[in-house]
């Protein structure tokens, strides 16, 4: 498992949110209905030097909006599937804004299942006395050719 540790200041989220409550295959839709109106927040998106997203995530965070974990083990919550914007943006009608604060994250590169990456990333946790400061986001590294990362946050700063 390849891990690394990563700062990120308050970043802020535009994107299709939806709830654990919709039922299986939601993140999926939430993903779908993201990509295909892309153009619509597409000027808002930060950007890399290459003019790539500098980052697509899939936010979760409990139902109190305040980013702690998904409960029910860590099968209830919210999810938000979008772009990272400059923190002054505003979301069009139909797109949700969320704004994380900042967090100290355990990266984790995905490789296979992300399920199992998930579990293999808590007991990792666990087993290094790390515990979960907060909710864990999805990231993909556009410009590492669509790379996937979880983040977990196991320091709120």
């Amino acid at each position: 498992m390849e891990t690394s540790t990563r700062i990120k200041k308050t970043f802020s989220v535009i994107g299709k949110e939806g709830s654990t409550e919709e039922g299986p295959g939601f993140v999926e839709g939430l993903w779908g209905a993201a990509n295909e109106g892309l153009q619509e927040i597409a000027g808002l998106a930060k950007r890399n030097a290459d003019g790539s997203l500098a980052g697509v995530w899939g936010l979760m965070s409990d139902f109190s909006r305040t980013f702690q974990p998904w409960g029910e083990s860590f099968s209830q919550g919210l999810y938000l599937a979008g772009v990272e914007v400059e923190d002054s943006a505003t979301a069009p009608e139909g797109w949700t804004k969320w704004t994380v604060p900042s967090f100290e994250y355990l990266r984790v590169k995905v490789e296979g299942d992300v399920l199992e990456c998930f579990r293999e990333s808590l007991r990792y946790l666990g087993k290094n006395s790390l515990a979960l400061a907060g909710s864990v986001h999805d990231n993909v590294e556009v410009s590492e050719n669509g790379q996937k990362y979880m983040y977990f946050p196991t320091r709120r700063l």
